[in-house]
């Protein structure tokens, strides 16, 4: 079979699949919108709906991409699915790059959702090339949370996974103000929230609005690169242990 042809059927398969789970489904579309509207649209307006709209659009892309990764793969390995992809002829990367183009569908979702709700209700005026721009750092933002849900998949059990997100998904969402303005956090955290790509990733998406910290953007672009180069090392590492390879 053609490899585009596998690439592509695995790739629907893999958002069918999903899709098919709306618990999954209704709470990762739902709950970014709904936190927007509150905050973003009852509660305030202007300048800070377009603040807000980048915050939480950061917050909506991050959920599916290591939930989607780090519960399926967990799974995947709990019921031997995973043993078995790798011995079928298909190419490893197609699993995987599915995964990542289902992130990448919810991703776009939420984003459409969110960007309608700022526009319609909101009042928040951006050029075309704003929200372009936007949403291409939205969509590449994923990337990170991506192998972040890749490891955790790789290391813990199916049913601890979920737990062990959820521990890192609220609080680097807090601690990278997402839910409030980092410049109301403690100096400290503050400076800790250079940690986490969420943080960078927001931070990206609020220059495009010119209301970031006025950080240089090729830090961010750095740190990011770094951390992402890490995170898939840490990740290849864990692959390799769980499947008796050598480096």
């Amino acid at each position: 079979m053609n490899t585009a042809i596998i690439y592509r059927k695995e790739a629907w398969y893999d958002l069918l699949s999903v899709w098919r789970t709306p618990g999954f489904v209704v709470p990762a579309l739902a709950f970014p919108a709904i936190f927007y509207l509150f905050f973003g649209v009852f509660f305030n307006s202007g300048a800070a709906s377009a603040y807000l709209l980048v915050s939480y659009g950061c917050f909506g892309i991050m959920g599916p991409a290591m939930f989607n990764f780090a519960m399926s793969i967990a799974s995947d390995r709990a019921h031997g699915w995973l043993t078995l992809k790798r011995l079928s002829p298909m190419p490893f990367g197609a699993y995987l790059l599915a995964k990542l183009s289902t992130a990448l569908v919810f991703a776009l979702v939420i984003m459409l959702v969110l960007f309608s709700i700022a526009a319609l209700l909101a009042d928040v005026r951006l050029v075309a090339t704003q929200w372009l721009l936007l949403a291409l750092t939205l969509l590449l933002g994923t990337l990170p949370f991506a192998f972040i849900g890749l490891i955790v998949g790789l290391s813990m059990s199916d049913k601890a996974a979920p737990a062990m997100v959820n521990l890192l998904y609220l609080p680097m969402a807090f601690l990278s103000g997402l839910w409030v303005p980092i410049t109301m956090l403690p100096q400290l955290l503050q400076q800790l929230a250079w940690l986490w790509p969420s943080y960078h990733v927001s931070q990206i998406g609020l220059k495009v609005i010119a209301m970031d910290q006025a950080h240089a953007l090729w830090l961010h672009l750095l740190i990011l690169l770094i951390s992402s180069l890490l995170l898939a090392a840490l990740a290849s590492w864990l692959f390799r242990r769980l499947t008796g390879e050598k480096a």
